[in-house]
């Protein structure tokens, strides 16, 4: 498998603060990698060593192939956009005009495809709008147009959904699936927003404290967020006793109410559970979400920035 980003062992301190260490990551071409973590977990401090805005204290990662400590990285740097924490747009200027600003920044000659990327990105109808009086939405969509800017084949986006309304989350999620999808562009997204992330991502990683906990495909995301069943009922003792009879593995939540993570035969464990005069209430399949099972293995407290 071909990566766009790798880590080994990298770390990064600040005094007596380490924000990475011995921190991994594989970013795979053509994934869209969610990047999990608590604040100050690290996600940013990743981010910013990639764009090169800071320097690791120990360790490498690689780019493209190239070594951040290689000459050419600052070459492979211009393959890629990104947009840290908020855009980075200018307010008095236009969507246009701010496209036109970054083209001349990086050295484009020509600004014949700013048009099209106005479209992409939904804002070719803005015409002397300056971005000022733009809604948090389309100040996202300028952002990623200005990082789409000279057209690289790598987009970090750090929580590009962060306070944005129900219409905005969905155009936002729709432009990022569109330029996976139609562009083969790879996207880095830190996000703390776990059920839209979830919508999205074809891999993800899990950092704590400085460290990659876990590296996995959606496809092994979804085996491992279990299904089972969620009951409730008039007395949990017999459930339990009923449940251990079985050899059934179960978590209990409540007096009334537990999850059988297990296929189980519905009318067997009812006629067992009147055997113990236990009434079944309510009985619905559930499935482990993204969020539950980043908790589980990171171990709760605060959720990531």
């Amino acid at each position: 498998m071909e990566h766009i980003l790798t880590a080994e062992s990298l770390g990064k301190q600040y005094g007596h603060f380490k924000a990475l260490d011995g921190f991994s990551i594989h970013v795979p071409k053509g994934s869209i990698y969610g990047f999990v973590g608590k604040n100050g977990a690290g996600k940013t401090t990743l981010i910013r060593l990639i764009c090169g805005l800071q320097e690791p204290t120990s360790g490498s990662y690689t780019l493209y192939g190239a070594k951040n400590t290689d000459p050419g990285i600052a070459k492979c740097r211009r393959r890629m956009g990104a947009v840290v924490e908020t855009p980075s747009i200018y307010l008095d200027m236009t969507a246009e005009d701010n496209l036109k600003e970054q083209y001349r920044i990086i050295g484009l000659p020509s600004f014949d495809d700013i048009p099209e990327l106005l479209r992409l990105v939904g804002l070719e109808n803005t015409g002397k709008k300056k971005a000022k009086n733009f809604s948090l939405g389309m100040k996202q969509r300028l952002g990623i147009a200005i990082a789409l800017a000279g057209s690289p084949d790598f987009l970090i986006l750090d929580e590009p959904v962060n306070g944005l309304d129900p219409q905005g989350i969905i155009e936002m999620r729709e432009l990022i699936l569109k330029l996976n999808r139609e562009r083969q562009i790879t996207f880095l997204i830190s996000s703390h927003i776990l059920d839209e992330l979830s919508r999205l991502a074809t891999h993800y990683g899990f950092i704590d404290s400085g460290h990659m906990v876990k590296e996995m495909s959606a496809k092994e995301l979804d085996s491992a967020c279990r299904k089972c069943i969620r009951v409730q009922v008039s007395d949990i003792r017999a459930l339990t006793r009923v449940l251990d009879e079985m050899g059934i593995e179960y978590n209990i939540f409540s007096d009334t109410m537990a999850d059988i993570f297990a296929k189980v035969n519905i009318s067997k464990l009812t006629l067992a559970l009147a055997e113990q005069e236990c009434d079944v209430i309510s009985l619905t399949e559930r499935e482990e979400s993204l969020e539950s099972f980043y908790v589980n293995l990171i171990g709760g407290g605060n959720r990531n920035e």
